[in-house]
């Protein structure tokens, strides 16, 4: 027992030690690949570095605060965080607060404050997810009436997310979804039947708006359109491609220097690539792969089905996204509007992530109250 809750809190202080490096790099990053666009644009360098070390500074409080947060009075508001978020999702859409930027109504604007309330809907729907997963074990029901029953909620979801548009995230959120639901046990036919019947209405959902096809042509022949649809990923393969094996060194990128957008936000990669090399990509990557490894080690561990699904949830949207930002980056995937975790730019993301990894801490700290005898 002993040996076991040593490996446990040592699994876990090699996952935090990877969150800090990944932040580290985060905010060395978005300095250098931001810089010279915030100058530009507020006559002051360090304007991006600045507002993530505030986004900084609240996740880390946010981790501070939810150690104090008993895990069944978590259980309990799991109903509450997810509705709340709903609501806030719902209104970037269908409310004249919503905020319109690279044409997605993603953020909410009030009183000169703006985020994103889909960054707090990943946190709500995973806990949520798993709530009642672990709820419904307890009740009486069939399991196809269970799974119906979870498939409205993400279908509400997905409605939502299509409306700002997020395609992207809504597929992410799905995806990591139906894993805990597969992991739940018994429900893994209905998933099965469940995903046939989603790739012909993703199909047609890319089919129906002129902007994703677009995408899709793009992703398979960029050069088709140099300086229009493919400008982006062109510039991004060419400062990926600059890099070479030791890169061109921190603070050298070519490319910041406005030829390619959101060098700071979903092509952060792309600049990181070309300013430490291949082998600073290679450790990056080596970096989230450990974080999911490490990750799922700790969710093997902890002894609440809640907080072993939780923490699988977390793990799962976590890596989905940076396999996501990095696929895009290397022209590997279309183009979405995802951030790589940690490391782009976005305070309403970075709090919500150090949240999903105060929440795993907790967990962890508390592992020891679910001990079978």
């Amino acid at each position: 027992m002993i040996t076991n809750k040593k490996k446990l809190e040592t699994d876990l202080s090699i996952f935090i030690g990877i969150v800090i490096l990944l932040t580290i790099v985060g905010l060395i990053f978005i300095y250098s690949a931001s810089s010279v666009f915030a100058l530009e644009k507020t006559g002051a360098a360090h304007f991006f570095l600045k507002k993530q070390s505030i986004g900084l500074v609240l996740g880390i409080i946010a981790i501070i605060v939810i150690q104090y947060i008993p895990i069944e009075l978590l259980k309990k508001s799991c109903p509450f965080l997810f509705g709340i978020s709903l609501i806030l999702t719902a209104l970037t859409v269908f409310s004249g607060l919503g905020q319109q930027i690279h044409g997605s109504s993603r953020w909410l604007y009030l009183s000169g404050f703006s985020f994103q309330p889909t960054e707090t809907l990943k946190v709500a729907l995973i806990l949520y997810v798993a709530y009642l997963l672990q709820k419904k074990k307890n009740h009486n029901g069939t399991l196809l009436h269970r799974y119906i029953q979870l498939l409205l909620i993400l279908g509400c979801i997905s409605i939502l997310l299509l409306k700002q548009p997020d395609f992207g995230l809504a597929v992410t959120l799905i995806t990591a979804s139906l894993l805990l639901i597969c992991i739940a046990g018994g429900y893994t036919r209905y998933i099965i039947f469940t995903v046939l019947g989603v790739i012909p209405i993703i199909a047609a959902l890319i089919i129906a708006k002129a902007y994703r096809l677009k995408r899709i042509l793009v992703f398979l022949n960029p050069w088709a359109d140099p300086h229009g649809a493919g400008f982006q990923i062109i510039q991004s393969l060419i400062a990926i491609g600059s890099g070479g094996i030791w890169g061109v060194g921190i603070g050298h990128s070519k490319q910041k220097f406005f030829y390619l957008p959101m060098q700071h936000t979903d092509f952060i990669f792309s600049i990181i690539a070309e300013e430490t090399g291949f082998l600073g990509s290679i450790m990056l990557v080596t970096l989230f792969l450990l974080l999911a490894y490490f990750g799922l080690r700790i969710a093997l561990q902890l002894k609440d089905n809640f907080c072993i699904l939780t923490t699988v949830g977390f793990i799962t949207v976590i890596s989905l996204q940076a396999l996501i930002n990095i696929c895009v980056a290397t022209g590997l995937a279309p183009t979405k509007g995802i951030g790589l975790p940690f490391i782009s730019y976005g305070n309403s993301a970075l709090i919500c992530q150090l949240a999903m990894v105060g929440i795993i801490i907790l967990f962890v700290r508390n592992n020891k109250r679910f001990q079978m005898p």
